[in-house]
């Protein structure tokens, strides 16, 4: 796609107020769903609408608003109610969402700006994460501790909450037991629940203060609860976050894929070398790399231990165990191959 911007003027005819009003919802809503999805800048006063971006979107774009327009028309007098669900297929159906960009240009858009300062990726592969994130519907994020999944989506799910791409931010993960059992730890459900949460607290109360998580919290503009809970539900204008997704069942990864509703977002982050399911139950993140490689909309990043950004030592642990993993693996594949010469003599 060419990189050549411009803006182009378009009235939408006949100038009604209560039209106009419906086609941009409520706060913009709808706007900016387009502004989002097709990588634009759309101002507008009265019927007169300006569009600003890629030269192979401007024209399409124009399009979409004037048969948006249409769908707010009057009928019997009462006009039809534009929602995000009409908006979302609309600008699906346009089949021009943004392409991948060049490496240039991910590193260019991969800052972060929350009210506590700028997030910067640390290196090429934290770029391309963050710029998946932001142009896909859903994307993975798989690699070792210390690689930055998790900071970074929250990162992007607290710049969409601002920019009021989104209206809330979901936080979600497996209470899965890792060596301890929930039932040893005092306190009702919640405050048991509460410990496998934490490093989506710590994350959220650097980037927007103790008191301002809490305030969100209380209105339920954040809201971070156990996997479980996510049974039945559809997450609409959402920004949703699956951290520890290694410890997902299939069906629990299936299940939540499966919540995702118009105008969400979601990032699933994981380590498939350390799954604390019981022993012969399959992980849910694995099986999505299986099932979900190649389908659209869907991004997969993968880390590495040269990706780690904690303290030097992490990479070095690293490395390590996947030595260690590389060597028990070698053994086996030739204890498997001496078994079968065996069996054949």
């Amino acid at each position: 796609m060419s990189s050549q911007l411009e803006s182009i003027e378009v009235f939408l005819e006949p100038a009604d107020s209560f039209r106009l009003a419906n086609l941009c919802g409520p706060f913009d809503d709808n706007i900016k769903q387009i502004e989002r999805r097709l990588g634009v800048e759309i101002s507008y006063r009265d019927n007169q609408f300006k569009i600003t971006g890629q030269k192979d979107l401007v024209v399409p774009v124009a399009g979409l608003l004037r048969d948006l327009y249409v769908e707010t028309q009057i009928v019997k007098g009462k006009a039809s109610e534009l929602d995000s669900e009409q908006v979302h297929l609309a600008i699906q159906s346009l089949k021009v969402l943004e392409q991948t960009a060049s490496d240039d240009e991910i590193g260019k858009e991969s800052f972060i700006k929350t009210k506590r300062g700028v997030v910067k990726p640390r290196n090429p592969n934290q770029s391309k994460y963050v710029h998946n994130v932001l142009t896909n519907d859903i994307c993975f994020g798989i690699g070792p501790a210390g690689t930055g999944k998790t900071y970074l989506a929250v990162a992007c799910a607290v710049d969409a909450l601002e920019r009021q791409e989104v209206r809330r931010i979901l936080l979600t993960r497996p209470a899965v037991e890792a060596g301890e059992k929930l039932g040893f730890l005092p306190g009702d459900l919640s405050q048991k629940v509460d410990p496998y949460l934490r490093p989506l607290y710590d994350a959220l109360f650097e980037m927007l203060g103790f008191e301002k998580v809490e305030r969100l919290i209380e209105r339920s503009v954040i809201e971070i609860a156990p996997l479980a809970y996510m049974r039945g539900r559809t997450l609409n204008d959402a920004f949703i976050i699956l951290d520890e997704s290694q410890n997902t069942t299939v069906e629990q990864m299936k299940m939540f894929l499966t919540r995702i509703g118009f105008n969400s977002k979601a990032v699933i982050t994981g380590d498939i070398t350390q799954v604390d399911l019981p022993r012969g139950q399959k992980s849910g993140l694995r099986h999505a790399i299986e099932v979900l490689e190649g389908v659209e909309d869907i991004s997969f990043n993968f880390f590495r231990s040269h990706d780690v950004v904690r303290h030097p030592v992490v990479q070095r642990v690293v490395d390590a165990y996947e030595r260690w993993d590389e060597i028990k693996q070698r053994e086996q594949k030739a204890k498997k191959e001496a078994a079968k010469k065996d069996h054949d003599a």
